[in-house]
């Protein structure tokens, strides 16, 4: 679709949040991933093992093992991991977060939504990871997707960070299940 110009300057002056359209730090930089097989999971796999002190989860599906996996690793090495996700399609049937659970990471599911379809992580405070990737096998096998990650973006992340917590406070603890 064609904008007018009148209506193309309409758009471009609609006003903006102030605080959502600050500027990003100088040293900022970013990396894509597209799928299927253009580097999504890969992407998101490289950088959860790269997290140093803290992997907050916000995620709407959550059954992809390798990214579990990561997880579960980074928590073993001192990296504070947490997950907030969808209720609706975490507690079906055993998933990710169940698995996450279980080995001992804190977890909430959050049911107060049609759908909570939140999918991003933000690593060392600094770091956001978002996209249309669910954390599923068939988004990185099937599905068209994308996963876009911004570096050294501590104002950005912190507007991430604070959604994060209110979600994670509204939700309910998932407990071990064995």
């Amino acid at each position: 679709m064609k904008l007018s110009a009148p209506l193309l300057l309409a758009v471009l002056a609609f006003p903006v949040a102030p605080a959502l359209c600050a500027p990003l730090p100088t040293n900022a930089d970013y990396d894509v991933g597209f799928s299927p097989g253009q580097g999504s999971l890969e992407l998101i796999l490289k950088e959860v093992r790269s997290a140093r002190a803290s992997i907050l989860v916000a995620a709407y599906s959550f059954t992809s093992k390798p990214i579990a996996s990561a997880l579960l690793d980074a928590s073993r090495r001192g990296v504070k991991v947490a997950v907030v996700a969808d209720e609706k399609s975490n507690s079906r049937s055993y998933s990710a977060v169940s698995y996450l659970a279980n080995s001992g990471i804190p977890v909430r599911l959050n049911g107060h939504y049609a759908i909570f379809h939140h999918k991003f992580m933000v690593i060392d405070g600094a770091t956001l990871e978002t996209g249309s990737f669910n954390y599923t096998a068939a988004a990185a096998k099937s599905n068209a997707e994308n996963v876009l990650l911004l570096r050294n973006v501590k104002p950005l992340a912190a507007h991430y960070t604070q959604e994060w917590r209110r979600l994670w406070d509204e939700a309910t603890p998932l407990g071990k299940s064995y």
